[in-house]
C-alpha cells in the first residue's frame, strides 16, 4: 500500500493495524504537515450510508512518493486507485501501473464531473456505482438497463471493461472484448450498513483478477462477496445492539452513540 497518515494517534494506529494484519508499511508516510484523514459516517435504518470526507494526509501524498515506490508498483500484479487523494496522484500511479504492464482497476470515488479522459484508457477495469456513473456521464441510472446504457457511454472514452455496482441489484458489466452489457443480480439480504463493502468488493476484484483471465468468473465472485459482507454485517449489528444493551443495563451507554449510527473511519 501507498500512502500517507498524519503524525498522530490515529496514524500510528493504523499503521500498527496494517502490520498486524501482513500489509507492507514500507511506503506509508508520515506527515506533520496535516492530520491524518477521516470520514463521518451515518447509517440509516435501511443500511444505507452518507459519508462526509475530511481528507488531511491523503491529499499530501504526491508523485514524489509514487517515485519511491515504483519498484514496488512495477512489480504488482494489480493496481487499484481512487480519488481520496489528489486526482494528479492517481492518474501518476496509474500511468506507472500502466507502463509496467500492471493491470489497473480503478474507483472514481467520490466522481468528479469533469474527470480527465486519461483515467479511462489507463484503466483496465473501471468500476463505480449508480451515483457515480450519473455524475460522470449525466444520465439517470435507476435500473440495471440505465447501468448498461451508462457503461457503454464510460466504455466508448476508452476503458477496457466497466463495472457498475448497483447494491441490492448486483452489478452491469461491459468489455472491449463482450460488448453486450450483462447484469449479474446478487442473492437479496437485509442490508444492515453497507459502509466499505463497495471496497471489500474492489479488492476482491483486483485479487480474482490477478488469479483469473475471466471478467465473468471475476465479477460473479465479487457479487457473492458482497452477499457475504452484508451478512457478516448483520452478525456485527447484532453484537453491537448486545454489547449496547449491555453498556445501558450498566449505566455506561448513556451518553455514546450507536456504533451503526456515526463512525469515524481513518482513510489511508
Amino acid at each position: 500500500m501507498v500512502c500517507k497518515v498524519g503524525k498522530d494517534s490515529f496514524g500510528n494506529d493504523y499503521i500498527e493495524n496494517l502490520k498486524q494484519n501482513d500489509i507492507s508499511t514500507e511506503f506509508t508516510y508520515q506527515t506533520k504537515d496535516a492530520a491524518t484523514g477521516t470520514a463521518s459516517i451515518i447509517v440509516n435504518s435501511e443500511g444505507q450510508n452518507i459519508i462526509v470526507i475530511v481528507a488531511g494526509a491523503n491529499l499530501l501524498l504526491n508523485t514524489q512518493d509514487l517515485r519511491e515506490a515504483a519498484s514496488a508498483i512495477g512489480r504488482a500484479k494489480v493496481m487499484i486507485c481512487q480519488l481520496e487523494v489528489t486526482p494528479t496522484t492517481s492518474l501518476e500511479a496509474l500511468t506507472m501501473a500502466h507502463s509496467n504492464g500492471v493491470k489497473t482497476l480503478f474507483n472514481p470515488a467520490p466522481a468528479i464531473a469533469d474527470l480527465d479522459p486519461r483515467f479511462y484508457t489507463l484503466s483496465d477495469v473501471f468500476c463505480c456505482n449508480e451515483s457515480e456513473a450519473e455524475i460522470l456521464t449525466s444520465l439517470t441510472v435507476s435500473s440495471p438497463a440505465d447501468a448498461g446504457k451508462a457503461a457503454l457511454v464510460l466504455m466508448e472514452r476508452g476503458c477496457q471493461v466497466v463495472v457498475i455496482t448497483l447494491g441490492a441489484e448486483g452489478c452491469v458489466v461491459v468489455s472491449q472484448t463482450e460488448p453486450a452489457p450483462k447484469h449479474i443480480p446478487t442473492n437479496k439480504v437485509k442490508a444492515v450498513d453497507t459502509t466499505n463493502v463497495s471496497a471489500k468488493s474492489a479488492g476482491t476484484k483486483c485479487a480474482l483478477h490477478s488469479s483469473t483471465s475471466s471478467t465473468w468468473e471475476s465479477h460473479r465472485a465479487m457479487v457473492n462477496v458482497q452477499h457475504v459482507l452484508a451478512e457478516q454485517m448483520l452478525q456485527c449489528q447484532k453484537d453491537r445492539k448486545t454489547a449496547r444493551d449491555a453498556q445501558q443495563e450498566s449505566g455506561k451507554g448513556n451518553r455514546s452513540l450507536e456504533a451503526s449510527e456515526f463512525i469515524v473511519e481513518h482513510l489511508p
